[in-house]
């Protein structure tokens, strides 16, 4: 709140009444006004030094978390790795089981779905369809859908699309229109021979996918040919297989079957030493932004000149060394492989001095090479599927303090933000109150200290009056 226009120099006093009623106001409002300033720019820090740590542990999260670190569609710990000649043909990823060597893989036909379509409706989507119950049948297992009185082509497409068991087994329906008007045309992403789709129960939607559908409005089938198995050679032994991502065939190697071979491709395993130093560098850079943002965040510097200590936004704020300590217990545990049971075997350790971590090259490389260590990395970091790995047990520790805003339990970091928003307006509305005090004292005392002045001009006129009056009678009587 702004202040009053004060006076300069008294007219009648001749007092610099301005300056007096400024100084008067400073003196009373300092003290107030100093707790106000350091408690709004420790508060400022503090929350400055919570969002710091809110994006640290975020990106931390994120780099441990199942589209990072902790992905098992691309594991990122794998002992063993697979490259492929050509893999727009055939592309491989091997596992922990994988065992290194060189594999040629011809692919001669690959694994296709069922595909079928209806006879043909001259008036197109809006065709009325009969009532009754349309059975879809795929694998042996039959789909029974209700279609109610006045249904349509598209009403039937629309309800097969929204039956749940019929998406969750992948078969889904859409209208196609030829010459001789428009067809149902049902699929099924499920692959493999036997895996054709027939339909009964409604005459003009009725289809027996085991035939080809012929030219014709009333012919109905198969579009593009029976459903097939993928049929390859891994060495010269030929081998089929229902889909085209294949398992099975040779231990800890994934193929997917892209496109047919017009020549041989060769599949090399080889230990992934590699890709996993890769992999725990990321872990170790992670892990170590963290422990130095907090060191950042809590620990004193000097001044410019180098001989003031100014405190860091959290210096003497136990809640980041509390989050260390979280991230810093799972690193001592014990995990879940039979030889590789700790960080240290793989050259991590613990730098005493910044607790940061350390990560030898060296140590690493002999933990791959000399004692074989590189199959069981990933069951280190990621568990066994019963005993949680490292990533998992980092995770869970720094959850208390992550947690956002709406979950049943808000996170440590959340609730310190709310509480540092709440201090910062009833350190606005402090200020607020203390400007209207400052104006409402400096109005009072301008006022008095300007009918002050008044005063003692007009004493002051009076005086000269007097003086004149009197000066005045001395004149005559000396006259």
């Amino acid at each position: 709140m702004a202040s009053p226009i004060l006076p300069g120099t008294g007219l009648g006093s001749g007092l610099d009444t301005g300056a007096i009623v400024k100084a008067l106001v400073a003196a009373d409002k300092a003290a107030k006004q100093g707790q106000i300033d350091r408690a709004t720019a420790s508060n400022s820090a503090s929350i400055s030094g919570i969002g710091t740590l809110q994006s640290l542990l975020s990106t931390f999260q994120s780099t441990l978390s199942v589209t990072g670190l902790g992905s098992s569609v691309n594991p990122s710990f794998a002992g063993f790795a697979a490259t492929s000649s050509d893999n727009k043909t055939v592309d491989a990823t091997a596992d922990n089981y994988a065992v290194a060597g060189k594999y040629t893989v011809e692919v001669s036909n690959l694994a296709t779905s069922s595909k079928v379509a209806s006879q043909a409706f001259a008036g197109g989507n809006t065709s009325a369809i009969p009532s009754g119950t349309l059975n879809i049948t795929q694998n042996g297992i039959n789909y029974p859908l209700t279609i109610g009185a006045n249904a349509t082509l598209q009403s039937v497409r629309d309800s097969i699309n929204a039956d749940s068991k019929m998406a969750m087994s992948g078969i889904s329906a859409n209208i196609v229109t030829d010459s001789f008007g428009s067809r149902l045309v049902i699929g099924s992403d499920k692959t493999g021979a036997g895996s054709d789709i027939s339909v009964s129960g409604i005459a003009g939607l009725e289809i027996d996918g085991t035939q080809p559908m012929l030219a014709g409005a009333a012919a109905s089938g198969n579009i593009g040919g029976l459903a097939k198995d993928a049929v390859f050679t891994i060495d010269g032994m030929q081998l089929t297989s229902k889909t085209n991502t294949v398992t099975q065939a040779v231990s800890g190697l994934k193929l997917n079957l892209v496109a047919k071979t017009d020549k041989p491709i060769t599949i090399t395993v080889a230990t992934n030493t590699e890709g996993l130093k890769t992999s725990i560098q990321k872990f170790v850079d992670a892990y170590n932004a963290v422990a130095n943002g907090i060191s950042t965040l809590t620990k004193p510097s000097l001044d410019d000149d180098g001989k003031l200590t100014v405190p860091a936004q959290l210096t003497g704020d136990a809640l980041p060394r509390s989050i260390l300590a979280a991230i810093r217990a799972p690193l001592s545990e014990v995990g879940a492989g039979d030889k590789l049971t700790v960080l240290a075997q793989l050259g991590i350790t613990t730098n005493q001095k910044t607790g940061a971590l350390d990560f030898d090259d060296k140590k690493f490389t002999a933990a791959m090479t000399d004692k074989k260590l590189g199959g069981e990395v990933q069951k280190l970091f990621s568990g066994d599927g019963t005993n949680p790995g490292l990533l998992d047990r980092m995770t869970s520790a720094i959850k208390p303090f992550t947690q956002g805003v709406g979950s049943m339990t808000e996170g440590i970091l959340t609730t310190r933000t709310k509480t540092l928003d709440i201090t910062k307006k009833k350190l606005s509305d402090q200020q607020d109150a203390l400007d209207r005090r400052v104006a409402t004292l400096t109005a009072v005392l301008t006022k008095k200290y300007n009918d002050m002045d008044t005063l003692v001009g007009k004493l002051k006129a009076t005086a000269s009056n007097i003086t004149s009056m009197f000066e005045a009678l001395n004149a005559q009587k000396k006259g």
